[in-house]
Protein backbone atom coordinates (compact mmCIF):
# COMPACT_ATOMS: atom_id res chain seq x y z
CA UNK A 1 0.00 0.00 0.00
CA UNK A 2 1.16 3.67 -0.53
CA UNK A 3 1.31 5.85 2.58
CA UNK A 4 -0.83 8.58 2.90
CA UNK A 5 2.24 10.83 2.43
CA UNK A 6 2.76 9.39 -0.81
CA UNK A 7 -0.92 9.74 -1.68
CA UNK A 8 -0.94 12.89 -1.13
CA UNK A 9 2.29 13.74 -2.94
CA UNK A 10 0.35 12.20 -5.93
CA UNK A 11 -2.44 14.01 -5.64
CA UNK A 12 -0.73 17.14 -5.42
CA UNK A 13 1.27 16.60 -8.31
CA UNK A 14 -2.46 15.80 -10.43
CA UNK A 15 -3.34 18.86 -9.08
CA UNK A 16 -0.12 21.08 -9.72
CA UNK A 17 -0.91 19.88 -13.12
CA UNK A 18 -4.01 20.83 -13.61
CA UNK A 19 -3.32 24.56 -13.18
CA UNK A 20 -4.33 26.40 -16.35
CA UNK A 21 -1.41 26.80 -19.19
CA UNK A 22 -1.05 30.35 -18.78
CA UNK A 23 -2.28 32.82 -16.42
CA UNK A 24 -3.86 35.89 -17.56
CA UNK A 25 -2.18 39.27 -17.60
CA UNK A 26 -3.64 42.38 -16.06
CA UNK A 27 -4.83 44.67 -18.51
CA UNK A 28 -4.05 47.78 -15.74
CA UNK A 29 -1.07 48.70 -16.46
CA UNK A 30 -0.82 50.26 -12.53
CA UNK A 31 0.44 47.17 -10.41
CA UNK A 32 0.63 44.32 -12.63
CA UNK A 33 2.38 42.09 -9.95
CA UNK A 34 -0.02 42.65 -7.20
CA UNK A 35 -2.78 41.11 -9.65
CA UNK A 36 -0.93 38.03 -10.71
CA UNK A 37 0.12 37.34 -6.78
CA UNK A 38 -3.45 37.84 -6.08
CA UNK A 39 -4.27 35.20 -8.99
CA UNK A 40 -1.59 32.78 -8.06
CA UNK A 41 -2.98 33.02 -4.27
CA UNK A 42 -6.50 32.11 -5.41
CA UNK A 43 -5.55 29.47 -7.67
CA UNK A 44 -3.24 27.85 -5.18
CA UNK A 45 -6.32 28.41 -2.81
CA UNK A 46 -8.59 26.23 -5.32
CA UNK A 47 -5.85 23.13 -5.76
CA UNK A 48 -5.60 23.00 -1.84
CA UNK A 49 -9.43 23.23 -1.39
CA UNK A 50 -9.64 20.33 -4.13
CA UNK A 51 -6.92 18.14 -2.48
CA UNK A 52 -8.52 18.64 0.98
CA UNK A 53 -11.85 16.50 -0.72
CA UNK A 54 -10.25 14.23 -2.05
CA UNK A 55 -7.69 13.45 0.97
CA UNK A 56 -11.37 13.26 2.87
CA UNK A 57 -12.69 10.92 0.24
CA UNK A 58 -11.13 7.95 0.63
CA UNK A 59 -13.53 6.29 -2.19
CA UNK A 60 -12.65 8.51 -5.17
CA UNK A 61 -9.14 8.50 -4.15
CA UNK A 62 -9.19 4.31 -4.33
CA UNK A 63 -10.62 5.25 -7.87
CA UNK A 64 -8.50 7.69 -9.09
CA UNK A 65 -5.47 5.94 -8.11
CA UNK A 66 -6.94 2.41 -9.99
CA UNK A 67 -7.77 4.28 -12.85
CA UNK A 68 -3.99 5.50 -13.24
CA UNK A 69 -2.98 1.82 -12.71
CA UNK A 70 -5.25 1.02 -15.76
CA UNK A 71 -3.54 3.70 -18.15
CA UNK A 72 -0.16 2.39 -17.03
CA UNK A 73 -1.33 -1.56 -18.14
CA UNK A 74 -2.77 -0.08 -21.29
CA UNK A 75 0.71 2.21 -22.28
CA UNK A 76 2.68 -1.10 -21.21
CA UNK A 77 0.07 -3.41 -23.60
CA UNK A 78 0.73 -0.44 -26.38
CA UNK A 79 4.06 -0.25 -25.93
CA UNK A 80 4.41 -4.29 -26.89
CA UNK A 81 2.28 -3.77 -29.50
CA UNK A 82 4.42 -1.07 -31.24
CA UNK A 83 7.67 -3.18 -30.24
CA UNK A 84 6.50 -6.06 -32.11
CA UNK A 85 5.51 -4.47 -35.51
CA UNK A 86 8.44 -2.98 -35.31
CA UNK A 87 10.14 -6.23 -35.37
CA UNK A 88 8.09 -7.18 -37.98
CA UNK A 89 8.76 -4.10 -40.28
CA UNK A 90 12.34 -4.64 -39.30
CA UNK A 91 12.14 -7.91 -41.02
CA UNK A 92 9.93 -6.81 -43.91
CA UNK A 93 12.33 -4.25 -44.54
CA UNK A 94 15.08 -6.83 -44.33
CA UNK A 95 13.74 -8.83 -46.96
CA UNK A 96 12.79 -6.31 -48.97
CA UNK A 97 16.45 -5.02 -49.02
CA UNK A 98 17.84 -8.99 -49.86
CA UNK A 99 15.17 -8.65 -53.11
CA UNK A 100 16.68 -5.23 -54.37
CA UNK A 101 19.86 -7.00 -54.04
CA UNK A 102 18.87 -9.94 -56.01
CA UNK A 103 16.60 -7.92 -58.33
CA UNK A 104 19.26 -4.88 -58.84
CA UNK A 105 21.57 -6.53 -61.43
CA UNK A 106 18.36 -7.56 -63.79
CA UNK A 107 15.60 -6.45 -63.08
CA UNK A 108 16.04 -3.17 -62.06
CA UNK A 109 16.12 -1.66 -65.74
CA UNK A 110 12.52 -3.58 -66.19
CA UNK A 111 11.22 -1.86 -62.93
CA UNK A 112 11.94 1.40 -64.20
CA UNK A 113 10.28 0.91 -67.40
CA UNK A 114 7.44 -0.77 -66.26
CA UNK A 115 7.23 2.43 -63.76
CA UNK A 116 7.69 4.84 -66.22
CA UNK A 117 5.44 3.33 -69.13
CA UNK A 118 2.61 2.67 -66.38
CA UNK A 119 2.96 6.34 -65.24
CA UNK A 120 2.82 7.75 -68.83
CA UNK A 121 -0.20 5.70 -69.51
CA UNK A 122 -1.95 7.16 -66.78
CA UNK A 123 -0.95 10.46 -67.46
CA UNK A 124 -1.88 10.43 -70.87
CA UNK A 125 -5.14 8.43 -70.61
CA UNK A 126 -6.56 10.91 -67.57
CA UNK A 127 -7.96 13.19 -70.35
CA UNK A 128 -8.97 10.75 -72.52
CA UNK A 129 -12.85 9.97 -73.55
CA UNK A 130 -11.91 6.11 -72.43
CA UNK A 131 -12.08 7.56 -68.47
CA UNK A 132 -15.88 8.08 -69.52
CA UNK A 133 -17.86 5.80 -68.10
CA UNK A 134 -15.46 3.16 -68.53
CA UNK A 135 -15.64 -0.29 -66.77
CA UNK A 136 -11.91 -0.54 -66.81
CA UNK A 137 -9.54 1.69 -64.51
CA UNK A 138 -6.62 3.39 -64.87
CA UNK A 139 -3.20 1.71 -64.94
CA UNK A 140 -1.76 2.06 -61.16
CA UNK A 141 1.39 3.82 -60.29
CA UNK A 142 3.89 1.23 -58.94
CA UNK A 143 5.38 1.67 -55.44
CA UNK A 144 8.75 3.44 -55.06
CA UNK A 145 10.15 0.89 -52.90
CA UNK A 146 12.29 -0.34 -56.50
CA UNK A 147 10.82 -4.06 -56.26
CA UNK A 148 8.85 -5.65 -58.90
CA UNK A 149 5.89 -7.61 -57.96
CA UNK A 150 4.06 -10.33 -60.27
CA UNK A 151 0.43 -8.43 -58.96
CA UNK A 152 1.75 -5.46 -59.99
CA UNK A 153 2.58 -6.59 -63.49
CA UNK A 154 -1.14 -8.45 -63.46
CA UNK A 155 -2.68 -5.20 -62.70
CA UNK A 156 -0.80 -2.99 -65.50
CA UNK A 157 -1.42 -5.87 -67.77
CA UNK A 158 -5.60 -5.81 -66.23
CA UNK A 159 -5.74 -2.12 -66.92
CA UNK A 160 -4.59 -2.36 -70.42
CA UNK A 161 -6.62 -4.92 -71.75
CA UNK A 162 -9.42 -2.64 -70.14
CA UNK A 163 -8.46 0.33 -71.71
CA UNK A 164 -8.24 -1.63 -75.56
CA UNK A 165 -11.68 -3.27 -75.03
CA UNK A 166 -13.50 0.73 -74.11
CA UNK A 167 -11.80 1.67 -77.08
CA UNK A 168 -14.59 -0.46 -79.25
CA UNK A 169 -17.26 0.33 -77.08
CA UNK A 170 -20.27 2.75 -77.72
CA UNK A 171 -20.98 4.30 -74.07
CA UNK A 172 -24.39 6.18 -73.36
CA UNK A 173 -24.80 7.90 -70.26
CA UNK A 174 -25.98 10.71 -68.46
CA UNK A 175 -23.05 13.52 -67.31
CA UNK A 176 -23.16 16.49 -65.84
CA UNK A 177 -22.14 18.84 -69.15
CA UNK A 178 -21.12 22.60 -68.66
CA UNK A 179 -23.17 24.68 -71.52
CA UNK A 180 -22.13 27.41 -73.30
CA UNK A 181 -23.09 30.05 -70.10
CA UNK A 182 -21.26 28.13 -68.10
CA UNK A 183 -23.96 26.64 -66.33
CA UNK A 184 -23.68 23.00 -65.62
CA UNK A 185 -26.58 20.44 -66.03
CA UNK A 186 -27.47 16.67 -66.27
CA UNK A 187 -27.76 15.59 -70.14
CA UNK A 188 -27.65 12.39 -71.54
CA UNK A 189 -24.15 11.83 -73.42
CA UNK A 190 -22.86 9.40 -75.78
CA UNK A 191 -18.94 8.28 -75.90
CA UNK A 192 -17.72 6.55 -78.84
CA UNK A 193 -14.64 5.00 -77.94
CA UNK A 194 -11.82 7.36 -77.45
CA UNK A 195 -12.89 9.19 -80.70
CA UNK A 196 -15.28 11.86 -79.14
CA UNK A 197 -18.17 12.53 -77.24
CA UNK A 198 -21.40 14.05 -78.19
CA UNK A 199 -24.95 15.57 -76.32
CA UNK A 200 -27.58 16.76 -78.07
CA UNK A 201 -26.01 16.86 -81.20
CA UNK A 202 -23.07 19.24 -79.84
CA UNK A 203 -19.63 17.90 -79.93
CA UNK A 204 -17.76 18.10 -76.11
CA UNK A 205 -14.55 18.54 -74.69
CA UNK A 206 -12.49 17.94 -71.24
CA UNK A 207 -11.64 20.51 -68.95
CA UNK A 208 -9.76 21.17 -65.98
CA UNK A 209 -7.82 18.61 -63.93
CA UNK A 210 -10.57 16.70 -63.01
CA UNK A 211 -11.82 16.75 -66.79
CA UNK A 212 -15.19 17.78 -66.63
CA UNK A 213 -17.33 17.86 -69.61
CA UNK A 214 -18.61 21.30 -71.42
CA UNK A 215 -19.44 21.81 -74.61
CA UNK A 216 -17.32 22.90 -77.98
CA UNK A 217 -17.64 26.85 -78.60
CA UNK A 218 -19.25 25.88 -82.17
CA UNK A 219 -20.44 22.35 -83.69
CA UNK A 220 -20.70 22.50 -87.81
CA UNK A 221 -24.67 22.52 -88.48
CA UNK A 222 -23.85 19.12 -90.75
CA UNK A 223 -22.20 17.48 -87.86
CA UNK A 224 -24.50 17.91 -85.42
CA UNK A 225 -27.60 16.83 -87.60
CA UNK A 226 -25.71 13.68 -88.15
CA UNK A 227 -24.96 13.73 -83.84
CA UNK A 228 -28.99 14.04 -83.29
CA UNK A 229 -29.85 11.35 -85.77
CA UNK A 230 -27.15 8.87 -83.90
CA UNK A 231 -28.37 9.81 -80.73
CA UNK A 232 -31.67 9.38 -80.98
CA UNK A 233 -31.39 5.67 -82.85
CA UNK A 234 -31.81 7.37 -86.56
CA UNK A 235 -29.17 7.08 -87.80
CA UNK A 236 -26.08 4.94 -88.16
CA UNK A 237 -23.13 8.23 -89.72
CA UNK A 238 -21.14 10.06 -87.36
CA UNK A 239 -18.59 12.70 -87.95
CA UNK A 240 -14.79 12.31 -86.87
CA UNK A 241 -11.97 14.09 -86.68
CA UNK A 242 -8.47 11.95 -87.32
CA UNK A 243 -6.39 14.78 -86.26
CA UNK A 244 -7.36 13.88 -82.93
CA UNK A 245 -9.90 17.58 -82.63
CA UNK A 246 -7.74 20.21 -84.50
CA UNK A 247 -10.29 19.99 -87.48
CA UNK A 248 -12.78 20.52 -84.69
CA UNK A 249 -11.34 23.29 -83.31
CA UNK A 250 -10.41 24.51 -86.61
CA UNK A 251 -13.55 24.87 -87.84
CA UNK A 252 -15.17 25.73 -84.30
CA UNK A 253 -12.76 29.25 -85.16
CA UNK A 254 -14.40 30.12 -87.90
CA UNK A 255 -15.90 32.97 -88.11
CA UNK A 256 -19.73 32.96 -89.69
CA UNK A 257 -21.09 35.26 -92.11
CA UNK A 258 -22.18 37.39 -89.67
CA UNK A 259 -18.77 37.73 -88.09
CA UNK A 260 -16.72 38.15 -91.35
CA UNK A 261 -19.29 40.90 -92.02
CA UNK A 262 -18.21 42.60 -88.74
CA UNK A 263 -14.23 42.38 -89.58
CA UNK A 264 -14.79 44.77 -92.37
CA UNK A 265 -15.07 47.73 -89.86
CA UNK A 266 -16.43 51.03 -91.11
CA UNK A 267 -15.67 50.83 -94.54
CA UNK A 268 -17.19 47.53 -94.58
CA UNK A 269 -20.87 48.76 -93.16
CA UNK A 270 -20.35 51.77 -95.70
CA UNK A 271 -19.83 49.40 -98.40
CA UNK A 272 -23.21 46.91 -97.55
CA UNK A 273 -25.24 50.05 -97.02
CA UNK A 274 -24.25 51.52 -100.33
CA UNK A 275 -24.79 48.17 -101.49
CA UNK A 276 -28.07 47.62 -100.21
CA UNK A 277 -29.52 51.55 -101.59
CA UNK A 278 -28.50 50.53 -105.11
CA UNK A 279 -30.10 47.05 -105.25
CA UNK A 280 -33.73 48.74 -103.64
CA UNK A 281 -32.89 51.32 -105.84
CA UNK A 282 -32.71 49.52 -109.00
CA UNK A 283 -35.73 46.91 -107.38
CA UNK A 284 -38.24 49.89 -107.67
CA UNK A 285 -37.76 50.99 -110.82
CA UNK A 286 -37.21 47.72 -112.62
CA UNK A 287 -41.18 46.91 -110.79
CA UNK A 288 -42.03 50.54 -112.32
CA UNK A 289 -40.52 49.83 -116.07
CA UNK A 290 -42.40 46.02 -115.88
CA UNK A 291 -45.54 48.18 -115.22
CA UNK A 292 -44.69 50.70 -117.89
CA UNK A 293 -44.33 47.29 -120.19
CA UNK A 294 -47.65 46.29 -119.37
CA UNK A 295 -49.53 49.10 -119.85
CA UNK A 296 -47.64 50.18 -122.71
CA UNK A 297 -49.04 46.87 -125.04
CA UNK A 298 -51.73 47.48 -123.92
CA UNK A 299 -51.78 50.85 -125.36
CA UNK A 300 -50.52 49.56 -128.77
CA UNK A 301 -53.62 47.18 -128.75
CA UNK A 302 -55.07 50.23 -128.79
CA UNK A 303 -54.42 53.23 -130.36
CA UNK A 304 -57.53 54.36 -130.66
CA UNK A 305 -58.40 55.30 -126.90
CA UNK A 306 -55.43 56.98 -126.13
CA UNK A 307 -54.44 57.04 -122.05
CA UNK A 308 -52.77 58.86 -119.27
CA UNK A 309 -51.12 55.74 -117.63
CA UNK A 310 -48.72 55.09 -119.55
CA UNK A 311 -46.04 57.29 -121.25
CA UNK A 312 -47.03 56.48 -125.46
CA UNK A 313 -50.69 57.35 -124.53
CA UNK A 314 -49.50 60.79 -122.81
CA UNK A 315 -47.14 61.50 -125.96
CA UNK A 316 -49.75 60.81 -128.49
CA UNK A 317 -52.38 63.14 -126.55
CA UNK A 318 -49.76 65.73 -126.63
CA UNK A 319 -49.17 65.54 -130.41
CA UNK A 320 -52.92 65.07 -131.30
CA UNK A 321 -53.42 68.42 -129.18
CA UNK A 322 -51.48 70.31 -131.84
CA UNK A 323 -53.91 72.23 -134.40
CA UNK A 324 -53.47 71.91 -137.82
CA UNK A 325 -51.33 74.10 -140.67
CA UNK A 326 -47.72 73.53 -138.76
CA UNK A 327 -44.96 72.80 -140.86
CA UNK A 328 -43.13 69.38 -140.66
CA UNK A 329 -40.58 70.52 -138.60
CA UNK A 330 -42.16 72.02 -136.06
CA UNK A 331 -44.19 68.83 -135.87
CA UNK A 332 -41.52 66.63 -135.48
CA UNK A 333 -39.86 69.53 -132.72
CA UNK A 334 -43.03 68.95 -130.21
CA UNK A 335 -42.71 65.43 -130.61
CA UNK A 336 -39.24 65.04 -129.39
CA UNK A 337 -40.43 67.75 -126.92
CA UNK A 338 -43.02 65.27 -125.77
CA UNK A 339 -40.43 62.12 -125.80
CA UNK A 340 -37.85 64.20 -123.78
CA UNK A 341 -40.41 64.45 -120.95
CA UNK A 342 -40.88 61.07 -120.75
CA UNK A 343 -37.47 59.99 -121.03
CA UNK A 344 -36.65 60.66 -117.62
CA UNK A 345 -39.16 58.35 -115.88
CA UNK A 346 -37.78 55.58 -117.61
CA UNK A 347 -34.39 56.40 -116.77
CA UNK A 348 -34.95 57.16 -113.03
CA UNK A 349 -32.26 55.72 -110.70
CA UNK A 350 -29.66 54.18 -113.58
CA UNK A 351 -27.02 56.71 -113.24
CA UNK A 352 -27.27 56.28 -109.37
CA UNK A 353 -27.01 52.19 -109.67
CA UNK A 354 -23.98 52.84 -111.99
CA UNK A 355 -22.44 55.25 -110.06
CA UNK A 356 -22.79 52.93 -107.12
CA UNK A 357 -21.10 50.13 -108.25
CA UNK A 358 -18.53 52.16 -109.40
CA UNK A 359 -17.96 53.31 -105.95
CA UNK A 360 -18.37 50.34 -104.65
CA UNK A 361 -14.64 48.70 -105.22
CA UNK A 362 -12.91 52.14 -104.54
CA UNK A 363 -14.43 51.09 -101.14
CA UNK A 364 -13.06 48.29 -100.80
CA UNK A 365 -9.71 49.51 -101.84
CA UNK A 366 -9.91 51.75 -99.09
CA UNK A 367 -10.65 49.18 -96.35
CA UNK A 368 -8.04 47.37 -97.80
CA UNK A 369 -5.51 50.45 -97.50
CA UNK A 370 -6.81 51.23 -93.92
CA UNK A 371 -6.33 47.41 -92.94
CA UNK A 372 -3.07 47.14 -94.10
CA UNK A 373 -2.13 50.33 -92.34
CA UNK A 374 -3.37 49.10 -89.07
CA UNK A 375 -1.55 45.62 -89.66
CA UNK A 376 1.84 47.37 -90.26
CA UNK A 377 1.02 49.68 -86.90
CA UNK A 378 0.59 46.04 -85.20
CA UNK A 379 4.30 44.99 -86.29
CA UNK A 380 5.47 48.59 -85.31
CA UNK A 381 4.07 48.30 -81.68
CA UNK A 382 4.45 44.02 -81.26
CA UNK A 383 7.01 42.91 -83.83
CA UNK A 384 6.17 39.82 -85.62
CA UNK A 385 6.13 37.28 -82.91
CA UNK A 386 2.28 36.48 -82.73
CA UNK A 387 0.40 36.78 -85.71
CA UNK A 388 -3.11 36.92 -84.42
CA UNK A 389 -1.88 40.89 -83.19
CA UNK A 390 -1.81 41.10 -87.31
CA UNK A 391 -4.85 39.09 -88.07
CA UNK A 392 -7.39 41.85 -87.73
CA UNK A 393 -5.87 44.55 -90.02
CA UNK A 394 -5.63 41.92 -92.74
CA UNK A 395 -9.25 40.49 -92.42
CA UNK A 396 -9.67 43.76 -92.90
CA UNK A 397 -8.07 44.18 -95.92
CA UNK A 398 -9.46 41.50 -97.36
CA UNK A 399 -13.32 41.51 -96.31
CA UNK A 400 -13.65 45.28 -97.48
CA UNK A 401 -12.19 44.13 -100.72
CA UNK A 402 -14.54 40.92 -101.06
CA UNK A 403 -17.36 43.21 -99.82
CA UNK A 404 -16.42 45.87 -102.50
CA UNK A 405 -16.74 43.12 -105.59
CA UNK A 406 -19.37 41.39 -104.15
CA UNK A 407 -21.33 45.07 -104.32
CA UNK A 408 -20.08 46.21 -107.61
CA UNK A 409 -21.43 42.61 -109.28
CA UNK A 410 -25.14 42.70 -108.73
CA UNK A 411 -25.25 46.65 -109.42
CA UNK A 412 -23.73 46.42 -112.92
CA UNK A 413 -26.06 43.24 -113.39
CA UNK A 414 -28.95 46.20 -112.03
CA UNK A 415 -27.68 48.71 -114.42
CA UNK A 416 -27.29 46.60 -117.40
CA UNK A 417 -30.98 45.17 -116.81
CA UNK A 418 -32.67 48.43 -116.32
CA UNK A 419 -30.89 50.25 -119.24
CA UNK A 420 -31.68 47.43 -121.43
CA UNK A 421 -35.16 47.93 -120.10
CA UNK A 422 -35.45 51.78 -120.56
CA UNK A 423 -34.25 51.71 -124.09
CA UNK A 424 -36.25 49.00 -125.06
CA UNK A 425 -39.37 51.20 -124.08
CA UNK A 426 -38.08 54.30 -125.67
CA UNK A 427 -37.53 52.68 -129.12
CA UNK A 428 -40.90 51.34 -128.82
CA UNK A 429 -42.43 54.56 -128.04
CA UNK A 430 -39.84 56.44 -130.36
CA UNK A 431 -41.00 54.14 -133.18
CA UNK A 432 -44.65 54.64 -132.46
CA UNK A 433 -44.50 58.46 -132.60
CA UNK A 434 -42.78 58.36 -135.73
CA UNK A 435 -45.16 56.80 -137.57
CA UNK A 436 -47.78 58.98 -135.96
CA UNK A 437 -45.90 61.59 -137.17
CA UNK A 438 -45.53 60.37 -140.54
CA UNK A 439 -49.37 59.61 -140.79
CA UNK A 440 -50.10 63.05 -139.98
CA UNK A 441 -47.36 64.58 -142.40
CA UNK A 442 -48.63 62.28 -145.24
CA UNK A 443 -52.53 63.09 -144.41
CA UNK A 444 -51.57 66.74 -144.55
CA UNK A 445 -50.07 66.01 -147.44
CA UNK A 446 -52.91 64.94 -148.98
CA UNK A 447 -55.32 67.15 -147.77
CA UNK A 448 -52.66 70.21 -149.39
CA UNK A 449 -52.74 68.76 -152.58
CA UNK A 450 -56.72 68.16 -152.45
CA UNK A 451 -57.22 72.10 -151.72
CA UNK A 452 -54.47 72.28 -154.36
CA UNK A 453 -56.55 70.50 -156.82
CA UNK A 454 -59.92 71.76 -155.86
CA UNK A 455 -58.42 75.34 -156.51
CA UNK A 456 -57.30 74.66 -159.89
CA UNK A 457 -60.39 73.30 -160.70
CA UNK A 458 -62.32 76.11 -159.77
CA UNK A 459 -59.98 78.66 -161.78
CA UNK A 460 -60.06 76.29 -164.47
CA UNK A 461 -63.98 76.55 -164.46
CA UNK A 462 -63.76 80.76 -164.36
Amino acid sequence: MIGRHSVLRILAIVALAALPSGVALAQSSEDPLQTFQAEREAAEARDRARLAELVDDRQALESALQEARSDLEAARERRQELEAQQQSQKAELQELASQIDEQGGDLGPVFDAVASVSGELRDDLGQSWLTLGAEAALPPRLDSDGVLRPGQVETLADSLMGMTRETSRIVNLTAPVAGQDGQRSERPVTRVGDLLAFSDGQLLQRTGDEGNLSVLDHTPGAVSDRLNAFQAGQGDVISLDPTDGQVLEAMAQQPSLLERFQQGGAVGYVVVVLGVLGLLVALFQYLYLLRVTVTLKRQLGDLEQLREDNPLGRVLKRFHALGSGHAPEALEARLDEAMLAEQPRLERGQSLVKMLAAVAPLLGLLGTVTGMIVTFQSITVFGTGDPQLMAGGISQALVTTVLGLITAVPLLFAHTALSSRSRALIGTMEGRASAVLADRLEADQAAASATAATKRHADALA
